[in-house]
Parts: structure tokens; C-alpha cells; sequence
């Protein structure tokens, strides 16, 4: 779009020039009608692209979605870590190497944990389990918004190269008709020459809105990990614009969504980190049985014993003191995103509406006043009423109504995906924008 916009003020002056060297039944076939409707760029080779399609590929194999879901499946394995018990040791011990007065000793000793360790650090990995689901379900969200708004950028970019082919093909028009008329002497070589000039930066503006239109194609496809774009076209219609909900039923679903969920779980994960460091203070008992064979007195005696740690000096109140701080501040960061997601939402839904408001009132007031306008200044200039400074007026006018249309139109789209951003709509069963752009037939 911005490179739209600045192709359009940059050859406003040479498309005038192009007009006023052009006889009436060229000038009809050059004014083309500017009334603004969704078009794309013919596809070389391919196939076009929904929307749908799009967001389905990137879900399905996007490398940072991929990297999460496997972060959810380590995570997994550290509950199986957390549920096993301490293994029991063997411990085996020789007095007096002689035979006849030799003692020979073998024990098993089992840790037995306590004070509730082995609850607290399953319920711990539990926690992390579901904080890096969490994870997954914000990046999903992320990638969805992030889809929607390529695709709206491509299908701009389209259109962009659409109006940079036309307005270069008009520029090649004016200037064989600026030659025919030096040839027939009615003019000087030098409107020719300005002409040609113009062309050329036509044709200049027209190769950079290729490349823009290549470098968005390429943004999409890598939103799924494609090196290089492997469609033709994208297929849409911008002007279906997604709709306004009520910024107050927004509000309401901010409490369910990823981002504040992901906070309040981090509250809990820091409390069941805590609670595992608190368990630590209770020291852990080791039971040991086993025999003993006296050579001197032959004897088998049972041994039987027990061993506790005594908590003198090292209590874990470092360790208890820290992860209590940590849980205080996950309290302050979560009431920090509660703030940001407010904030970003409502200015989100100040963005939509605007943009809303913009299209409506470019579509039904502006661009026609703006397309009447222009044709009354080009039939006034072919029968000699109106000079050429005021053609040149209203194609501008026009000119930028079209660029402010198109901006509009993708930024109502920009809004609505960073409404689902911060509200997580694709996670839900129901998402709470609709940012499906329509691939219904253009009118």
C-alpha cells in the first residue's frame, strides 16, 4: 500500500501531462473506470491461495509451532520424572580380610521421602506441563494473527501491481501520442521528451511494486516454512470487512484469554515450586536391612537400622525465601498484563473502528464524489472548458482517495488480527473476530 501511495503522487503530474496531449477518442479510451473494487495479479503458474488454505498449512507445519508442541512433549517427560521414587541402594562391606576371622556384611537402604516431596514436585511438573501447553496455544494464536495480516498484505500488493501495470500502460499510450504529435509538428520535442521521462518512472515505480508484491508472497509463505512461495496468487476480497463486537463483550472474554491465563498459571507454577522448596526442609529418612556373617563366631546376624539428617544448619530457607519472591513477583507481572492486554485490545478496537468508519465513509461519499468529479474535469478539458491544472487537481483527488481506501481496508484487517492476538480467538471453540477475508466472487 505505501508503495501504491507513493507511485500514485509521483506520477500525477506525468498522467496530466499524458491527458493534455491526448485527442478526445484517445482521451475516452484512456480514462479508464476508477471505481474501487478487490482485484489480484493473473497467476504464473499455480494455484491461488484462500485464506483458509493459508492459515491450515501454517498451523499444521510452522516451525516456531512445531518447536512448542515439542517444548509440551519434554515437558511431559519430566512428569515421569517427577512420579519415580528413590532408588534403594546396596551397600556391602568386608571386616578382616582373613578367612577365619572375617565379617561380612550386605545391606539394602531405602531413602523414604518426606514431607510430602513427591506430591509436591508432580504437581510442580504438572504445572509446567500446562504452562507450556499454555505457551503453544498463545504462539497459535500468534501465528494466526500474523497469517491473516500477510495475506491482507499480499492481496494489497496485488492490487498495487494491478494499478502500477494500468498506469504504466496509460504512460506508453500518452507517450506514442506525444511522438505522433511532434511528428505532426503541433507540438514541441520537448513535451516528448517529458513524456518519455514519465514513462520511464512509471515503468520504474511499477518494477518496485513487483517486488514489494514478491517480498509479502514470500512473508506468507514463510509464516508455514516455505524457502520460496508455492502459489500463484492469493484469492480474497478486502471490502468484506470483519466485524466491530462491543468493546465491553471484548472485555469480558480478556479474562479467558492466553496471555492473562498464562500469568495466573505462572501465579500457580510458583507456588508449586515453592511448596517443593518448603518440602525440602523435612529431612528424609533411610531404612537399611540386611546380613551380617561372622567367620569367627559363625553367625548370621540380621541388621536392621534407620539414619535421619538433623536440620541444625541447612533448612532450604534460602531456597524457600527465593521461590516465595518469585511467587510475589509473578502476582506483580500478572497484574502488568492484565494492563498491557487492556490497553493493547482497546487500542485494537479504536483502530478497527476507525478504520471501519473510513471505509465506509471513502466508499459511499468520497471516492464517488472524487470519480464524478474526475470525469467532469477530463470531459471539460477534451471540449476546452477546463485547463489542465484542473484535471491534474482531480486526478489527485482521486488518486489519493483510492491509495486512503486501500489503506483502510488493510488496516481494519491488521486491527481485527491483533484483536485475536490479544484475546487468543483461535484457541477457543469460537473465535471473537471474524477475520475470514471473503473469497466470494468480486461484484
Amino acid at each position: 500500500l505505501v508503495v501504491l501511495e507513493n507511485s500514485m503522487r509521483s506520477h500525477l503530474l506525468p498522467l496530466g501531462l499524458a491527458v493534455l496531449f491526448i485527442n478526445p477518442v484517445i482521451a475516452q479510451t484512456l480514462n479508464p473506470s476508477l471505481s474501487v473494487r478487490p482485484a489480484v495479479a493473473a497467476p504464473a503458474s499455480g494455484a491461488s491461495l484462500t485464506l483458509d488454505e493459508a492459515l491450515s498449512r501454517a498451523i499444521d507445519t510452522n516451525p516456531a509451532l512445531r518447536a512448542a508442541a515439542r517444548e509440551v512433549s519434554a515437558v511431559d517427560a519430566t512428569i515421569l520424572q517427577a512420579r519415580t521414587r528413590p532408588n534403594p541402594e546396596l551397600q556391602g562391606q568386608v571386616e578382616d580380610l582373613r578367612n577365619a576371622t572375617r565379617i561380612t556384611t550386605v545391606q539394602i537402604n531405602q531413602p523414604i521421602e518426606l514431607g510430602g516431596k513427591r506430591g509436591a514436585r508432580i504437581a510442580a511438573a504438572e504445572k509446567n506441563r500446562s504452562a507450556a501447553s499454555l505457551a503453544l496455544d498463545v504462539q497459535r494464536a500468534e501465528i494466526r494473527a500474523d497469517v491473516v495480516t500477510a495475506f491482507a498484505d499480499v492481496l494489497a500488493a496485488q492490487e498495487g501491481v494491478r494499478l502500477a501495470q494500468a498506469t504504466a500502460d496509460l504512460a506508453q499510450r500518452a507517450s506514442n501520442v506525444a511522438a505522433r504529435r511532434v511528428l505532426a509538428g503541433r507540438v514541441s520535442p520537448v513535451e516528448e521528451t517529458r513524456a518519455r521521462v514519465a514513462e520511464a518512472n512509471v515503468r520504474l515505480e511499477a518494477a518496485v511494486a513487483v517486488n514489494e508484491l514478491a517480498a509479502s508472497r514470500k512473508r506468507l509463505a514463510g509464516l508455514w516454512g516455505a524457502a520460496s512461495p508455492d502459489f500463484a496468487q492469493v484469492q480474497g476480497n478486502l471490502e468484506s470487512l470483519p466485524p466491530l463486537p462491543a468493546l465491553t463483550d471484548l472485555n469480558q472474554q480478556l479474562e479467558t484469554s492466553p496471555a492473562l491465563l498464562r500469568a495466573r498459571l505462572e501465579i500457580e507454577r510458583r507456588n508449586a515450586l515453592t511448596r517443593v522448596e518448603r518440602s525440602l526442609r523435612t529431612p528424609d529418612v533411610t531404612v537399611s536391612l540386611g546380613a551380617r556373617r561372622n567367620n569367627e563366631l559363625g553367625l548370621n546376624q540380621a541388621i536392621v537400622g534407620a539414619s535421619l539428617p538433623l536440620p541444625l544448619f541447612n533448612r532450604n530457607q534460602g531456597n524457600v525465601l527465593e521461590a516465595e519472591r518469585r511467587t510475589d513477583k509473578a502476582r506483580d507481572e500478572l497484574a502488568v498484563a492484565t494492563v498491557q492486554a487492556s490497553n493493547s485490545l482497546a487500542q485494537a478496537h479504536a483502530r478497527l473502528d476507525v478504520a471501519r468508519q473510513s471505509v465506509t465513509t471513502l466508499r459511499e461519499q468520497i471516492l464517488p464524489g472524487a470519480q464524478s468529479a474526475y470525469d467532469a474535469a477530463t470531459r471539460g478539458f477534451e471540449l476546452g472548458k477546463f485547463n489542465f491544472l484542473e484535471v491534474l487537481d482531480a486526478q489527485r483527488t482521486l488518486f489519493q482517495a483510492r491509495a486512503q481506501y486501500q489503506r483502510a481496508l488493510a488496516e481494519a484487517y491488521r486491527a481485527a488480527a491483533e484483536i485475536e492476538r490479544v484475546l487468543g480467538g483461535a484457541v477457543g471453540s469460537q473465535s471473537p473476530v471474524d477475520t475470514r477475508i471473503s473469497t466470494s466472487p468480486k461484484p
